[in-house]
This record gives structure tokens, sequence and C-alpha cells, in this order.
């Protein structure tokens, strides 16, 4: 491992070069942006029969945590949509909502084509881009958030106007008086796991000390179902490795084979669990259980407790700790958390094959009519 690179500070932004880190350390300050941006949200659709989010990658994760923050809300389903088309039950009750920071993402504007075309009611979340230029030319509602910003870093900016949306159509109660809590307590873990907090007392820093060299795999449950998701993302983009999530209590009626007889294969691997003091018991015994059948197995096995009173403060404050931690891991790698190299050279391929300028062009002609 490399030798004392966390406690480097000028190491440290030697490799990041583009300063990831500032979207940890400053996660508070941009989700109060967020509010203010989602306050002009207005929406004149009636309460819609169900909910389709639309969106790729570091847009769609707002849309899991919502899709989990409102399962106890919410009296419609709520669907996330990570295909060029929409779900065949999409109609003139649906409520789409196309998000996509760039607002070019082809698999989201493709459905935004289909839902125009089934008449669905329609809101756009985006930076810019032909989302938001279709958006305007076809009067569709919209809310134009901060751009310039890596796609999974303005997660903020995203989820927030996802949540006055469902607000706005009756489907969740207001979210605001959780929303100080919140904010103060995303504060504290920035100063707790800040770059310039010494690995001795920075619990992220250990924690990507601890996965060096490791593929992580994280065992989220309930609201942190979507929360472990974007711990594996993270983790793949930041830290460029490779990770994989699962949810109690699906894993035990599979993943927990895999650990059977992993023989040399569990070294590759680390063991995230997402806990939270008032998980509920059946959850509790779940996953107790699974750590003593996994321990005899796999050497290294962490635990991520979720910190604050509400859920909204849980998942978001707990997000925050695996994105230090990614960074962290990105640090140690020597890797430059920012770029993300493969994936724009799979987009620059697959723009060749033409998809995306029909999709535009089909757009084009809808805004003519």
């Amino acid at each position: 491992m490399p030798n004392q690179i966390l406690d480097d500070m000028e190491g440290m932004r030697k490799i990041d070069q583009n300063n990831m880190f500032r979207f940890c350390t400053e996660a508070a300050e941009h989700y109060r942006e967020s509010e203010e941006t989602a306050k002009k949200i207005k929406l004149d659709y009636p309460t819609p029969e169900n909910v389709v989010i639309a969106g790729m990658g570091g847009s769609a994760i707002g849309g899991e945590l919502l899709k989990d923050f409102t399962r106890g809300y919410a009296k419609v389903p709520i669907e996330i949509n990570r295909e060029y088309h929409l779900p065949a039950y999409a109609g003139k009750k649906s409520l789409i909502v196309l998000v996509s920071y760039s607002g070019d993402t082809e698999e989201t504007l493709g459905s935004f084509v289909d839902a125009l075309k089934r008449g669905c009611m329609v809101f756009c979340i985006s930076s810019g881009g032909n989302l938001i230029k279709y958006a305007k030319k076809l009067n569709v509602p919209y809310v134009e958030v901060q751009g310039h910003m890596p796609p999974r870093a303005a997660m903020p900016h995203m989820f927030l106007p996802l949540l006055t949306c469902i607000e706005r159509v009756s489907l969740s109660p207001k979210f605001s008086d959780d929303f100080s809590e919140t904010t103060k307590l995303l504060q504290k873990v920035s100063a707790d796991n800040a770059p310039a907090k010494p690995t001795s007392k920075n619990f992220t820093k250990n924690l990507a000390e601890n996965l060096y060299g490791v593929a992580p795999a994280i065992y989220g449950f309930g609201i942190f179902r979507g929360v472990a998701l974007r711990y594996k993302q993270q983790f793949n983009e930041n830290a460029k490795v490779p990770a994989k999530w699962e949810t109690f209590s699906e894993l035990n009626h599979n993943e927990t084979m895999g650990w059977e007889n992993p023989k040399n294969l569990a070294k590759y691997y680390a063991a995230i669990f997402i806990r939270d003091k008032l998980e509920p018991e059946e959850i509790r015994s779940r996953i107790e259980i699974t750590k003593t059948l996994m321990q005899p197995k796999v050497p290294k096995i962490y635990e991520v407790w979720a910190q604050g009173k509400s859920n909204l403060a849980k998942m978001l404050s707990t997000i925050l700790l695996g994105d230090f931690a990614s960074v962290y891991l990105a640090m140690l790698r020597k890797m430059d958390p920012t770029p993300v190299s493969t994936v724009t050279i799979m987009k620059e391929k697959i723009e060749q094959n033409g998809v995306k300028q029909k999709i535009l062009g089909e757009l084009e002609k809808l805004s003519a009519k």
C-alpha cells in the first residue's frame, strides 16, 4: 500500500487534479443550493397513477434514492427506467421524469420521444443540452440545474428537484422539516472525514486503506438499497475498481452461497455492511447471521453505521461517507478520480451508430408540429 499518501495533502492535490474532494467537503452547500433551485419548480399535473424516472448512471441514482425514500409514502408505483423506451403501461396518467445531467444522454432522450408520443405528463431535470432545448421548444415543464460538474458529483442538484417534483404531485410529504438536520449532519460528516483530518481520526481514510487491493461488495437494506448502489458506482467511477452490491434479505437466498466455499477467491473481496441502529429486528438478525457465516471465509468485513434521526439525513450522510472513501481509495491507487475515460470512449463509439441523431430528428419533428 502507498505509504502516508492519505496524510500528504500536497500529494493528494497532485493526484486529484480536478478536485473531486470539493464535492465531498462542500456537500452541504450543494444541497442548500439545490434546495433553492427546487423551490422554483411549478407543476400543474394531477396526481399520477404511476411515476417513471428515466435516467442513466449518475443521473439515475437520485431516482433510486427517491424510490427508497418514498416507499412508505407514495401510493402509486415509482420505477426507474434505464432503457430507450418506456414500459408498456406508461400512458396519459403516468408522470415521466426525465433526468439527464448533461441533457444529451441518448437513452433518456429516447424515453423523451416515447413519453411525448404517448401523451404522458412529462417533467425534465438537466443542466442543459438537448433535453432542456426541446423541453423549451415543446413547452414541457423543466428545471435547469447548476452545470459544469461530473454527473455523479451533481447528485445533490438532481435529487432535491426529484423530491420536490414528487411533492408537487402529492405523492410525498414535505421534506423541509428533515432538511435542516440533513445539512447540519453533512457538514459534520465532511469535517470529520476531510482530507486535513489525519488517518488516525478519519473513518473513511481507514476504510479506504482496508479496501486497497480488493473489490468491495456492499450490502444494504430498506432505505439503504440505493445507497449501496451508490457506493458501488462511486468505487467504480472514482477509484476505478470493480465493485458489487446486494440487498437484504434477497442476498440470503443467493449471494450467501457464494461465500460457502470461495477458496482463494475471498482474498480479492471485502464486504461492507450498511447498518442502522434502528434497523428492523428481522434485518438485524439476518445481518448478524450473515456476518457470522462469512467471517471464517472472508477476511475483510466492515460496517458503515448510519447517522442522524430522519431517513433523509441517514441516507444522504451515509452516501457522503461512501463518496469520501471512494476518493481516498483513488488516492491510494494514484488515480485522478474525476476522468472516466472508458465511459467517454464508449459514448464516442456508440454515437457513431446514428441512433442519437435519429432520436434528435424525432424530437425536432415533434417540436415542429
